[in-house]
């Protein structure tokens, strides 16, 4: 008689936050995560990017990283932005498959279930989509604005291209860079893996209202620098396009992705 198969194992889960200034959310977000990982794999981490907060995210992560063996804190000395928080993330990150989300609550990290059903074998980045935006209106406006700009501008064919909640195969950075430490880093990455031709499906999550801190994005400087980054990056990667034969073959090793 043929002895049964043994059954594979989950593979191995890496959830990260960018958290800058986030005291009053990343615990429970931390906690939550964890819970989450439990019910999906038994190998899984849970890094924060700490990106030089100013509040007491440092002393909570530090925290939670005695607290929980699986939380590790990665701490920038000075603030790198955004994009910068996100390839420290990805630098780091150590298991087969990445999942990250901010550190502000405004996702509930137990949804990655969610994205991890849909990530069969014919996909590699399950990108979330907003079910609705639970934002002032201002900010409703601005962001759909931004998001109708940058599927034209660029050719993208997600839905939501800054609903950042995704899962997705660390061997992508096998073949693709990412170079910005500023907000277009979700841009620069969604066009990327598309030119690349990793395979992306999406699914819809929910989105809650800020119940703590300000978001750091919506003031006129940096809306400002946001639209000269996005004209800098169409330059970049649509008229120069030189990531698409870097991603022809494997990248070198950069530890900050």
């Amino acid at each position: 008689m043929t002895a049964a198969a043994t059954p594979k194992p989950p593979p191995g889960l890496t959830i990260f936050f960018p958290a800058y200034n986030d005291s009053g959310t990343i615990a429970s977000l931390v906690i939550a995560a964890r819970q989450a990982a439990l019910q999906l794999t038994p190998d899984f981490e849970i890094l924060v990017v700490n990106d030089g907060s100013a509040d007491n995210t440092a002393e909570i992560v530090d925290e939670l990283a005695r607290t929980y063996p699986e939380v590790r804190a990665i701490h920038h000395a000075k603030n790198r932005g955004y994009g910068g928080a996100l390839r420290s993330g990805f630098a780091h990150a150590s298991r087969e498959l990445v999942f990250y989300t901010d550190g502000d609550g405004q996702y509930d990290p137990s949804e990655v279930a969610r994205l991890w059903a849909r990530l069969g074998d014919d996909v590699d980045l399950v990108n979330g989509y907003k079910i609705s935006r639970s934002d002032p209106w201002h900010r409703i406006v601005i962001g759909r604005i931004y998001h109708h700009t940058v599927k034209v501008l660029f050719g993208l064919r997600v839905r939501d291209v800054d609903c950042d909640f995704r899962l997705m195969r660390r061997s992508i950075f096998d073949r693709i860079r990412l170079e910005h430490d500023s907000g277009v880093i979700c841009l620069e990455l969604m066009k990327k893996v598309q030119d690349a031709g990793f395979r992306i499906a999406e699914v819809p999550v929910h989105h809650y209202h800020r119940a703590f801190g300000r978001s750091q994005f919506f003031n006129v400087p940096r809306l400002v620098r946001t639209a000269v980054d996005v004209a800098r990056l169409w330059v970049e990667l649509v008229v120069l396009r030189r990531h698409r034969s870097m991603a022809a073959a494997p990248a070198l090793h950069d530890p900050r992705c």
